[in-house]
């Protein structure tokens, strides 16, 4: 799984190879089990993390006791709460193995000691943050702009792995709709 995680990072910024065996050096495998919790609401995100295979979830539960999901994270994708990492506060997200995940990660003082180490590991976080940044406007104009027929429809075109390998439930929560409108949806799809 270093091996994936070094081409992935190879694939973005160019680094030495010494570079690149001290920033890989500083991840450490985990396993999940479907379903467990990386991160739960009121703690504060201490890690990131790399998917080498699997997928993780990061979601909220809204005052209804509904859950709401901001984002997916499948193979060769970094995940982590945020805000709550970049802040130092606690995290209003859940982080959750939505499949038997196999992940690496990084303790928040080893991430920015890379950032003072090595001068490109800057430019692949601020890639990082970038690509999080379009990516959170992107569905925020979806969910202002689009029907649940339009939204459904983008999911399909830009992230079918979503609607491939998650549960209804999961997909519906993602799309902000309800689990029957998701239902009718993809029967006129």
């Amino acid at each position: 799984m270093h091996e994936q995680l070094a081409q992935y990072i190879s694939s973005k910024i160019t680094v030495s190879e010494d570079e690149l065996k001290m920033i890989i050096s500083y991840f450490s495998p985990m396993k999940l089990k479907k379903n467990e919790l990386l991160v739960t609401h009121g703690q504060t995100s201490q890690r990131t993390f790399f998917v080498g295979h699997g997928c993780l979830r990061i979601f909220f539960i809204n005052k209804d006791g509904q859950e709401a999901t901001r984002y997916f994270a499948f193979e060769n994708q970094f995940a982590t709460a945020l805000v709550s990492f970049i802040t130092g506060e606690t995290s209003e997200e859940f982080i959750q193995a939505v499949e038997h995940s196999e992940i690496l990660y990084i303790r928040h003082q080893d991430f920015h000691h890379l950032l003072e180490m090595i001068p490109q590991w800057e430019k692949f976080y601020r890639y990082y943050l970038e690509h999080a940044y379009v990516n959170n406007t992107k569905r925020l104009m979806s969910f202002l702009t689009q029907d649940a027929t339009e939204k459904y429809r983008m999911l399909l075109e830009e992230n079918p792995d979503i609607v491939r390998r998650l549960p209804n439930k999961m997909v519906a929560s993602f799309l902000n709709i309800s689990h029957e409108t998701l239902s009718r949806v993809k029967s006129k799809v």
